[in-house]
């Protein structure tokens, strides 16, 4: 009953935010034989673009296609956050990931989302204010990624940002949506004197918006590198706005900023079919809960799994579940949870849970498994996520892939700001309860651990080992099956990336099977009832994927018809 009660107040969250998107638009693929990026909003697609152009490589361009998503989505993105980027290099044919995740301060406790009583409070309790807000990772991330992959100058990268911040901009339909939609806005002092005009009317589609705090932070991280955003003047900006936030307080200090390191890290990979499917690895539950979906549903033939019928819905609903009961049981911080990264893709555990798998019934609420390597005694944890995220995939000339995906947790974060830029409220992604039936939580807050995150950029290889597809999407802890769904599209249904990505959404985060509206969801949601399943249609569209697939004569791409993305080529 915990499970179902938690997956209601998870779709209640997405819905609210899917509230703010549009109706299912047309989305269009684009062609290109040397470069390619698919990104959010047209601007940052145009800086990415722009960099490879002047000889750049993927990991330039998401460097500058990320510091112009701060400025036209800030809502979702931005350098007071955190990020995931996935890299393949075509010279090693290896690849490797980087960990951008925001980091809980010193000042974390165990119980810092608990009441007076004892009792876990609830997300909009801990936001907006200062106590939500994770040490950002992004800008560190960005730094590490380009040391080891980047061609052009640091400095350079910033440009296209700086003068969008400097000129303006016309808002963007996604971003005035958001801001009419998001009416706690107003009472926020931050949101409220960049996003409202003096009168308490909203910024509307087409308007002009510009942001000169945004454009001198960018100024000095383009000249000092991430020393200009971890220590000084930026650094101390954010740790007084956190400290002195309304509503409620936080602890972190410029210790916590000085400290913090991003990580590169080990991706996950597995085998699906003939394919390799490389993504995320803890703190992100992305890529071992995909990988499970996927190592599941392949004992069924691609016939069995297309979807919009009841039978992909199905048993897509079945796998997933059993997903997101594991990644409720034993997904956390790797450095302060020994997780069972290899027993959890373990190629025997998946067909075991596979096997639970009833083609004509939904198993209803599933429970987690017991995997190999399995050590602590744990407990599931219950809080949801929201999501405020944005992703891209971009290959560059060489042919260097990179899936990121990057966010400020929920939709404006911690809903303050500083220096021009949002700060995120990651730290609401930690399980509010530590302890559940005497058992520790793996995903519970502590002094310099990450939480938990479903971010899934994923990266694809056929057979011989060669680049096919790579994908990825916002979407809260929805993330995973968005992924999950789109690579049946792809690599299963034959379809192409524009199919892919506009096709209707099915979801089950081990509690109600949710089919985005469509004009056949009614009738799928009736087969599925009868299945037992307890079926509802929301509008759905949280999500933001952006796929590239490489073909016999360069590459195709599309961006997700719920926002404002785009795909861009030469």
């Amino acid at each position: 009953m915990t499970f179902l009660t938690d997956s209601l107040k998870t779709l209640c969250a997405i819905a609210m935010i899917a509230s703010v998107l549009p109706a299912q638009a047309q989305v269009t693929e684009t062609v290109a034989k040397r470069h390619m990026i698919a990104a959010a909003n047209p601007h940052a697609a145009e800086a990415g673009l722009a960099m490879m152009r002047a000889g750049g490589s993927a990991v330039d361009a998401a460097i500058a296609s990320q510091m112009v998503l701060g400025m036209v989505e800030p809502e979702s993105s931005g350098i007071g956050g955190g990020a995931f980027m996935l890299v393949y290099d075509p010279k090693t044919k290896r690849t490797t990931s980087f960990d951008g995740r925001e980091m809980a301060p010193a000042s974390a406790t165990p119980a810092m989302f608990l009441d007076a009583t004892g009792a876990p409070r609830t997300k909009p309790e801990a936001i907006p204010g200062g106590l939500s807000v994770g040490i950002p990772g992004v800008v560190k991330m960005l730094a590490l990624a380009h040391k080891k992959y980047g061609k052009l100058d640091w400095a350079k990268l910033f440009e296209p940002a700086i003068s969008l911040a400097d000129n303006g901009f016309p808002v963007g339909p996604k971003l005035a949506r958001t801001i009419k939609s998001f009416t706690r806005g107003a009472n926020m002092p931050d949101i409220k004197a960049h996003f409202y005009h003096p009168d308490g009317t909203p910024l509307s589609e087409g308007e002009i918006y510009k942001n000169a705090e945004y454009a001198a932070t960018l100024r000095k991280i383009a000249k000092e590198g991430p020393d200009g955003f971890y220590k000084g003047e930026i650094a101390q900006a954010i740790v007084d706005k956190v400290q002195h936030a309304p509503r409620q307080t936080g602890g972190m200090t410029l210790a916590d900023l000085e400290n913090y390191q991003a990580k590169e890290r080990a991706p996950v990979c597995g085998n699906y079919r003939e394919y390799r499917v490389c993504s995320m690895g803890p703190p992100s539950s992305g890529g071992i809960a995909v990988l499970q979906i996927l190592g599941m549903l392949q004992r069924f033939t691609p016939g069995q799994l297309t979807p919009g019928t009841v039978s992909g819905a199905h048993l897509f609903a079945q796998a997933s579940r059993l997903a997101y009961a594991d990644r409720a049981m034993y997904l956390g911080d790797p450095a302060f949870v020994d997780v069972p990264i290899r027993g959890l893709i373990d190629k025997s555990y998946v067909s075991e849970r596979a096997g639970l798998i009833d083609q004509a019934r939904d198993m209803g609420t599933a429970t987690a498994g017991n995997p190999p390597q399995k050590h602590a005694a744990l407990s599931p944890q219950v809080s949801p996520v929201l999501h405020g995220t944005s992703h891209m995939t971009i290959v560059d000339d060489s042919g260097e892939v990179i899936a990121m995906t990057t966010s400020v947790e929920s939709v404006f974060g911690a809903e303050i700001m500083t220096r021009g830029f949002m700060l995120n409220n990651t730290l609401t992604d930690f399980s509010f309860q530590p302890v559940r039936d005497g058992k520790p939580v793996a995903n519970a807050p502590a002094p310099g651990k990450l939480p938990l995150s479903a971010m899934s950029p994923t990266i694809v290889f056929d057979k011989q080992g060669n680049f096919l597809v790579s994908v990825g999407s916002p979407g809260g802890p929805a993330i995973i099956d968005y992924v999950a769904q789109i690579l049946i599209g792809i690599l299963d249904a034959k379809m192409s990336p524009k199919d892919a990505i506009s096709m209707p959404h099915e979801i089950n985060m081990n509690g109600n099977t949710l089919l985005e509206k469509s004009p056949t969801s009614d009738q799928l949601a009736a087969q599925l009832t009868a299945m037992g399943h307890t079926v509802q249609i929301p509008q759905v569209e949280g999500s933001g994927l952006h796929g590239i697939q490489k073909v016999k004569d360069g590459y195709i791409g599309a961006a997700d018809p719920r926002r404002d993305g785009i795909a861009l080529g030469d």
